[in-house]
């Protein structure tokens, strides 16, 4: 007597009549566009990781990424994000219609890009941190004065106020990050990054590791980005996510980009078909 929907409902203690909230489409103008993306392996100089990648993202509009592992997802986001994986060849990045350039992390972030790492807690928290330190730490700036000294009535009005926007589930904002449940801990990834006022998401395996309940409430989160104008680019695994979140699906294989394919055309066949081959490969 046992079938997926009555262990989703004994695990959340409701039932989820769908697996991804509504959502209200409004996708403006493209608002982020990587062209000829160039990557070397940073020890194998004979081997690109990103091998002349190019893709868009408009205003409002959630663009997913599907590939094998060690297909080239990751690493294209992290050399995208201020270089942070690899040698960069070649390749431009334009950003509301004007080329930017991000050689650094702090770059990229100055430009309104961030990036939720694929492992939350080796790339993406110190687990050694409290809430509101996490919160705010990769934007220190906005809360400090002239001499650079932390605004600490700041620091916690902020962590508190995206405690109760993402319903981090926590008795206080001084509560070690080690303490909470992966998805939790991803809630906290998530405001840390919300905190720096992107433009650009990029989420690595946004729902890595978390219970069903949690990814519902993360799948609502990357909705209302959305629908306040972000350009979000999802990563993930597992295709179903992909094939509910996502406007358009652009497809990985050996470090090239092969397809990009609309929701409405996109399913878990045709995906895999452009994920393991490089036919219908994109130039």
């Amino acid at each position: 007597n046992v079938n997926e929907d009555r262990i989703i409902r004994g695990m959340v203690g409701r039932p989820l009549d769908s697996r991804f909230p509504p959502r209200k489409k409004n996708i403006g103008e493209v608002a982020f566009e990587v062209s000829d993306w160039v990557v070397q392996h940073p020890v194998s100089a004979e081997r690109l990781v990103c091998k002349h990648s190019s893709f868009t993202v408009g205003k409002g509009e959630i663009v997913g990424f599907a590939g094998l592992m060690g297909s080239g997802r990751t690493e294209l986001a992290m050399s995208i994000f201020g270089r942070s994986y690899g040698t960069w060849l070649g390749g431009r990045i334009v950003k509301d219609g004007k080329e930017i350039s991000v050689k650094s992390v702090a770059q990229a972030i100055e430009h309104g890009l961030a990036y939720v790492s694929e492992d939350r807690k080796v790339l993406g928290l110190n687990l050694l941190d409290d809430i509101k330190r996490s919160t705010v730490a990769a934007k220190l700036s906005k809360i400090s004065n002239s001499l650079g000294v932390v605004d600490a009535y700041a620091e916690r009005r902020e962590s508190e106020a995206y405690r109760k926007s993402l319903r981090i589930k926590t008795p206080t904002v001084d509560e070690g990050v080690d303490k909470l449940s992966g998805g939790n801990q991803q809630k906290v990834v998530l405001a840390k990054w919300m905190f720096t006022d992107p433009d650009v998401l990029i989420l690595d395996e946004p729902t890595r590791g978390i219970d069903v309940g949690a990814k519902f409430e993360i799948y609502g989160i990357i909705h209302e980005l959305a629908e306040q104008g972000k350009s979000v680019i999802v990563i993930s695994s597992e295709l179903p996510e992909l094939l509910g979140l996502a406007d358009r699906i652009y497809t990985i294989f050996e470090g090239r980009i092969t397809a990009c394919l609309s929701a409405d055309e996109a399913n878990q066949e045709s995906l895999m078909k452009y994920m393991t081959s490089t036919t219908g490969v994109m130039a």
